[in-house]
């Protein structure tokens, strides 16, 4: 929280400016296309990741399919978690989000300017409409960083939580390629009542085309996802032992 605290006082006459553009970037698609959007969002994050005095290293970016039209599910630790990833990630990307948490200022501003979904826990209808909604819109093209995690808690180590399948429907329906995105010690910058620097590390994993899961029922797919996960998190713990 000091490190978050931290960023909104030091940034302040940014936020003051970016708040206002973003929201009319976000307003306005007719002159502003989804590639100008994620760029300004970009420039955003990484802004706030400097003054928060993070540095994050990647490996896999090349697993990135070329051809867009595709989900990545990633393991959830904190607040910093979509920056991390998103900044390295160069194609335009959408997410999926809380629809609560997604209200509170400042994450607000970024669900709209991406052009995100905002889920309600609660209702299973309304969980239905916008998984078929992103379905469609990844054939048409678009990117989506889902956390099937949901939460994150008070994270303070690299553990996976359990997967939610639910929202890995939305892949099954869309047939699309699933990039499984491995995060490490992403907890620590707004997890953690310090300002010492801190180093993340964000790890694209092989993209798993349609046809390797094709005939898996969602709850299966999600086990499998969760499994290379899973898998890599404990071959970069054992690099770093």
């Amino acid at each position: 929280m000091l490190r978050f605290i931290y960023v909104v006082i030091m940034r302040t006459f940014s936020i003051m400016y970016f708040v206002p553009k973003m929201a009319y970037y976000a307003k306005h698609p007719e002159q502003y296309s989804e590639k100008d959007r994620y760029h300004l969002a970009q420039d955003v994050m990484d802004r706030v990741r400097r003054t928060a005095r993070v540095t994050t290293s990647y490996e896999g970016q090349e697993n990135i399919p070329e051809k867009s039209g595709y989900m990545m599910f990633a393991n959830h630790q904190g607040k910093y978690d979509a920056l991390g990833i998103l900044l390295g990630h160069s194609k335009s990307c959408s997410v999926l989000m809380d629809k609560k948490r997604s209200q509170m200022f400042i994450a607000k501003q970024f669900v709209d300017l991406l052009g995100g979904q905002r889920i309600e826990r609660n209702h299973p209808r309304q969980q239905i409409r916008v998984l078929n909604d992103m379905a469609q819109e990844v054939k048409e093209g678009r990117n989506y960083l889902i956390f099937p995690e949901g939460g994150y808690g008070k994270k303070r180590d690299n553990r996976l939580d359990e997967f939610k399948y639910g929202c890995f429907t939305a892949a099954v329906k869309a047939e699309c390629p699933i990039v499984p995105v491995l995060i490490l010690d992403s907890y620590k910058p707004f997890g953690m009542n310090s300002l010492k620097k801190v180093k993340t590390k964000v790890v694209f994993l092989p993209a798993i085309p349609y046809e390797e899961y094709a005939g898996m029922k969602a709850r299966e797919v999600c086990a499998y996802v969760k499994e290379k996960i899973q898998a890599e998190l404990d071959r970069q713990t054992e690099k770093s032992a």
